[in-house]
């Protein structure tokens, strides 16, 4: 009986060639976003697209008469919605950068309950400025998105002595649906976001979302910068009632002026929650094995299903 012949995986990078190689029936092939593709590059039935490549890799579609499958290396998939053909199958990798981003929702949270920010600005002035802080420990904090983000979020907050609310868009054990969401912000000293973009996250957090968040509550933007109406986050932080950190902004990247740069209650970070050392090989374990089960004929475990 011959051989069947390998699947063609389009990767962007010398880490895909490593991860795929171990993955049988397929041959991976490596391209670059902006240049000329390979020549074999038409019989490719996967691509693998940049990490956080945007729009920009979008247009290889077009190239690829037998494209099956886009496989990402992100969690977020707004990007590529509507825009692959029908039989064209989208894949997340969802499970690679939960830990990550939790861990820098951790981290900024620490920042404003223990003062950071206050004392790397006496430091640099040279003052020595003993000051009591607040802490971590006994806080509330709410968490808006009950995927693999929020439960490794929950995960390494538990130890801190956190009481977690995990809000998901149905509810089940552990997890309040959306619909109860309003009469839980007040109660709570941080709101986490951490839903994917989609028609109904866009503005989710918009004024009324904000007013009804507790006095002096910290909001902290993990998923994406629409997901928040900036003018109406810009009111509440501008009175000085809220404080918030952002990983993502509305418009992203932030440009240089933007009135959220002037505030001392918010801390912002250029979209790099995710990206931390060894992301690479987290990101292509997951994909390797996507990939894997699409040659096997099963479908991907992070299929992307309407929106999500």
């Amino acid at each position: 009986m011959p051989e069947a012949t390998p699947i063609t995986v389009l990767v962007p990078d010398d880490h895909a060639l490593s991860a795929l190689a171990a993955v049988p029936g397929v041959r991976p092939l490596r391209y670059e976003v902006g240049q000329d593709l390979p020549a074999d590059a038409a019989e490719a039935e996967v691509l693998i697209p940049p990490f956080l490549a945007g729009r920009k890799a979008v247009p290889l579609v077009a190239r690829l008469p037998k494209l099956r499958l886009v496989q990402l290396l992100s969690a977020g998939a707004e990007v590529w919605l509507g825009q692959l053909p029908e039989g064209v199958a989208l894949s997340t990798c969802r499970g690679a950068h939960g830990g990550s981003t939790a861990e820098w929702v951790l981290a900024v949270l620490l920042s404003f309950y223990r003062h950071l920010p206050s004392f790397d600005r006496a430091q640099r002035a040279g003052r020595w400025d003993f000051q009591v802080t607040d802490t971590l420990q006994d806080k509330r904090v709410l968490v808006v998105g009950a995927g693999d983000l929020g439960r490794e979020l929950k995960r390494r907050l538990d130890p801190f002595d956190v009481t977690v609310t995990l809000v998901g868009r149905t509810a089940r054990d552990g997890v309040h649906g959306e619909h109860e969401l309003p009469g839980l912000l007040a109660a709570q000293d941080a709101v986490v976001i951490v839903v994917p973009q989609t028609t109904d996250t866009l503005g989710m957090v918009d004024s009324k979302f904000l007013a009804a968040m507790d006095d002096g509550a910290i909001l902290v933007n993990a998923a994406r910068g629409p997901v928040v109406d900036t003018e109406a986050l810009l009111a509440e932080l501008r009175t000085g009632r809220l404080r918030a950190a952002l990983d993502v902004t509305d418009p992203e990247p932030l440009p240089e002026g933007h009135p959220l740069w002037e505030l001392d209650n918010v801390l912002i970070t250029p979209h790099v929650a995710g990206s931390t050392t060894g992301r690479e090989k987290r990101a292509y374990r997951i994909a390797a094995a996507e990939v894997a089960r699409f040659v096997q004929g099963l479908e991907p475990r992070n299929l992307v299903r309407g929106e999500y």
